[in-house]
């Protein structure tokens, strides 16, 4: 049950910072699709980043264990390519298009039901996809640091570095 509670609390805590950021706006989300503002990308980096350093450091001092997926090619890149397909066709992803609602904003809407008929499409189909898509390009339970042999900090600064250069870089394009 405290999963759940602690579930709750992050994800009002995450909207409220969608909201704060301005990133379930929809010219936001045209323009970062337009690659014309940056803004979502931002947001999303940033979260990246705050993430990768809570996460390692709970890791480190022992209070979590960490549960790595396993990398599969076939379901990853077609799954991505139907998340964007309904991103540009909604004009929100699905944690905006909650947000959306959120504001009152009806047409977030089609996002939920997009995602319900997603998952019990996926549900559906899952016996053959699992003979067939998830079976193209599996590496295993794979991370960037694992694959290069070192430690996970080193990827983590080396990634926030990236990150505060290309933010310099968008704004000096003033996207």
């Amino acid at each position: 049950m405290n999963e759940l509670i602690y579930g709750l609390i992050t994800g009002i805590i995450f909207g409220f910072l969608l909201q704060k950021g301005r990133v379930i706006r929809y010219d936001k989300q045209l323009g970062a699709l337009r690659l014309l503002d940056m803004t979502i990308v931002k947001f999303m980096l940033s979260t990246v980043i705050v993430a990768m350093v809570g996460v390692y450091l709970l890791k480190d001092l022992g209070l979590v264990k960490l549960s790595i997926k396993p990398t599969i090619l076939g379901g990853n890149i077609i799954g991505g390519l139907i998340f964007g397909f309904g991103w540009a066709l909604l004009g929100y992803c699905p944690g905006t298009s909650l947000g959306a609602v959120g504001e009152g904003r009806w047409d977030g809407l089609w996002g939920i039901l997009g995602m319900l008929a997603g998952a019990a499409v996926f549900a559906e189909f899952y016996p053959v996809l699992k003979t067939s898509v998830l079976t193209w390009g599996v590496y295993g339970k794979i991370t960037i640091p694992t694959m290069l042999g070192i430690n996970h900090w080193i990827v983590i600064v080396i990634f926030a570095i990236l990150t505060v250069l290309l933010f310099r870089w968008f704004e000096k394009k003033r996207l």
